[in-house]
């Protein structure tokens, strides 16, 4: 039992170790390197845009292919202090994507089928958020997607804003 414990002390040392090399190797490693373009759904995205597309990036699938929990999240972010009028944020289907019920955050859903869900806001303060959560099911767990498309007045952005999925 005595031998036991010694190995797993022994063990954990090392493995501490281990990680204390392998990080230290990391930050050296990731100075010397040049950064990676930021991943981002909003490849489409033009330079002058203020917003943000943000989305859920962790989540659970139950039995039917639904979204545990309360399903996924789907919105913008103004990075900007300026007032934006008459903002609309579509979410639709690309592939393998159904919608359940959908609540607005920040706004009001004003298009909602099984495909597509649209949030509008007349009037999006600066660095607020508009956006929805969405009860979802994947018809296919490993190949699905969704685009984002944006309207509104008073900014530079591109209509199309990009795709989410795997």
């Amino acid at each position: 039992m005595n031998h036991a414990r010694t190995t797993a002390a022994v063990l954990a040392t090392a493995g501490a170790l281990t990680a204390a090399q392998l990080g230290l190797a990391g930050s050296a490693s990731a100075a010397d390197a040049p950064k990676a373009p930021k991943a981002s759904a909003a490849a489409e995205q033009s330079a002058g845009c203020p917003i943000d597309i943000v989305y859920t990036s962790r989540f659970y699938i139950g039995p039917g292919g639904w979204v545990k929990g309360d399903g996924l999240y789907f919105g913008l972010k103004n990075k900007s202090t300026k007032t934006f009028k008459k903002v609309t944020f579509t979410v639709s289907n690309v592939k393998n994507v159904r919608f359940g019920t959908a609540k607005a955050k920040g706004g009001k859903v004003t298009h909602k089928t099984s495909k597509t869900i649209s949030v509008y806001d007349k009037s999006l303060k600066g660095k607020a958020s508009l956006g929805v959560r969405v009860k979802t099911r994947l018809l296919n767990t490993r190949s699905y997607k969704v685009k984002f498309k944006v309207h509104g007045n008073g900014w530079n952005c591109a209509v199309n804003q990009g795709t989410w999925g795997a």
